[in-house]
């Protein structure tokens, strides 16, 4: 290869699974003209960062996995040096894709006891099979980011939790099940979003800690990888002003984070991947196109991310970048290209999908990771309750028919209600049904996974909970976000408390199970809720 045609391989454009065959043209002349590296797909352009603007509505569509295999197929055909395909995976295939294989949030295995830490590695090696049946080779995944900030808006369910080394320990088993199928990881965000309440994709996030306090804390889970040989670290745009001579530069911009700190002071030497560059956090600091793209390699990145001016980025890389450079940043692409077995030609689809097997990984977790919050003989009460006709059930955001109820309604039969919107109407009308009732067993299926508006959340139901908590003998299951608990009024009322964290059937059915046997349950909180 040239030098131009080296450089292009350091390029991984976007690409969008359900975009028009005008798109799909273009990024197969950018891989023609300019020897581009690698793509990261995504579901498509509403789906992306790049929505914040319009707010476009996404259009689901069953048959993206297909459309994934073929492209990837079609785009492996024009390319010179096969392509290293890429995706955002960290929950699964189905982070991108529907129809596919979806696995719990990193939250909740976080609430896995430690000796269960391998079922972190059989998501991870779960996760990788999948992904190679759609003919991608490279898992932007997991976090190694360590959640001490409730208000974080953007990572929260997404990272391990906030004990450093527990955060460290799954984000490395999760990798080692990634490599045992022959599927690169990576390690992200370097050198750490736990602490921010600032969402990149939107702005910059500032994290205020010295080198000292990041050593102790944030860096840790990234020290491990580097010690278990990572695949790769992907920087966040994130500005650390301690390590950066005051200056609120972002991390992907800085010489000091990767070139001093990760590089020479943390002594790693794998692939350093950039952040999404098309994010606002740093894609509007220039006018002139291929400038960002300069600046991120200049840096120490060796793949950008998501660069969106391919073209204009690749010159001024080959007029401001000197050779030796150019030649480490290949050699470490190469080397990972190797790893994943892509350069020997290994590179097509292969393998099938095995749902049984994902069901039965997603009830193990479902059944160590429940978590008994507040406890006063909830089963038994509840029993009792029945056997007096008092007992109710109430589902919140979900109807009478969840899983959860139905697998309790054989042995804990009582009158079922639910409340899937807040308008005045309906909860004065469930307000009035319930009159009559002592103790009932509400489920709380959270709408949303990020904090944003309180977890979609109504304020009305907020205000109907906290009404309810002091009226009634209340048993609350929470399925979702455990940080949802911190926005629910009144919770000290309530009779218990059980989080859940997922509400897949697998997750429901567990719950079940747990409340019929009063069996014991084996997680534990993975981040301190406030109020709880």
């Amino acid at each position: 290869m040239t030098l131009e045609q080296k450089i292009g391989q350091f390029f991984f454009p976007a690409v969008f699974i359900n975009d028009t065959e005008e798109n799909i043209q273009e990024i197969e002349r950018l891989i023609k003209e300019y020897n581009i590296g690698g793509l990261t797909f995504f579901h498509s352009r509403a789906s992306a960062a790049t929505n914040y603007e319009t707010q476009k509505k996404v259009e689901f569509n069953d048959d993206s996995y297909e459309r994934l295999k073929e492209l990837v197929i079609r785009f492996q055909k024009c390319a010179t040096t096969p392509l290293l395909m890429s995706i955002d995976a960290e929950w699964g295939l189905a982070m991108r894709v529907e129809k596919t294989p979806q696995y719990p949030y990193a939250i909740s295995l976080g609430a896995l006891p430690e000796r269960y830490e391998y079922l972190a590695y059989e998501v991870g090696k779960r996760t990788g099979l999948d992904l190679k049946s759609a003919g991608i080779h490279y898992n932007l995944a997991p976090l190694a980011d360590v959640n001490n900030n409730p208000n974080n808006p953007v990572i929260g369910y997404r990272s391990f939790g906030q004990d450093k080394e527990k955060v460290a320990r799954f984000a490395v088993e999760y990798l080692r099940g990634l490599n045992e199928v022959g599927v690169l990881g990576c390690l992200k965000h370097f050198p750490g979003h736990g602490n921010t309440s600032v969402d990149s994709h939107l702005g910059l996030p500032i994290l205020e800690e010295t080198l000292e306090e990041l050593m102790e804390n944030e860096l840790v889970p990234f020290i491990k990888g580097i010690e278990n040989n990572v695949d790769s670290i992907m920087i966040g745009h994130l500005a650390v002003p301690a390590l950066n001579e005051g200056k609120n530069t972002s991390a992907t911009l800085s010489k000091n984070i990767i070139e001093n700190l990760l590089r020479k002071q943390l002594g790693y030497d794998g692939l350093v991947i950039s952040d999404a560059l098309n994010m606002h956090s740093v894609s509007k600091l220039y006018e002139t196109k291929g400038q960002l793209e300069w600046e991120a390699f200049n840096a120490g990145n060796d793949i950008l991310c998501f660069a969106e001016n391919v073209a204009e980025g690749i010159q001024a890389i080959l007029k401001n970048a000197t050779p030796e450079r150019i030649e480490a940043s290949f050699n470490r692409l190469m080397k990972c290209k190797q790893k994943a077995g892509i350069l020997d030609g290994n590179f097509a689809p292969e393998g099938a999908f095995d749902f049984e097997s994902s069901s039965i990984l997603n009830r193990l977790i479902a059944d160590k990771s429940t978590t008994k919050i507040k406890d006063n003989n909830n089963s038994l009460y509840l029993f009792e309750a029945k056997n007096n006709e008092k007992l109710a059930k109430l589902s919140l955001y979900k109807d009478t028919h969840n899983i959860f109820f139905k697998s309790l309604s054989l042995v804990l039969p009582s009158p079922r209600f639910a409340l899937e919107t807040a308008d005045k109407e309906s909860i004065e009308k469930l307000t009035a049904s319930l009159k009559e009732f002592d103790t009932i067993l509400i489920s709380l299926f959270v709408p949303k996974a990020k904090p944003l508006n309180n977890f979609d959340i109504e304020g009305a139901v907020l205000t109907f909970l906290g009404d309810l908590f002091s009226k009634k003998k209340c048993v609350l299951y929470v399925f979702g976000n455990p940080y949802a608990l911190q926005v629910i009024p009144n919770l000290k009322a309530t009779l218990g408390i059980t989080q859940v964290y997922q509400d897949f059937r697998e997750f429901q059915e567990s719950a079940a199970r747990q409340l019929l046997r009063n069996s014991f349950c084996r997680g534990s909180l993975p981040v301190e809720i406030i109020g709880v």
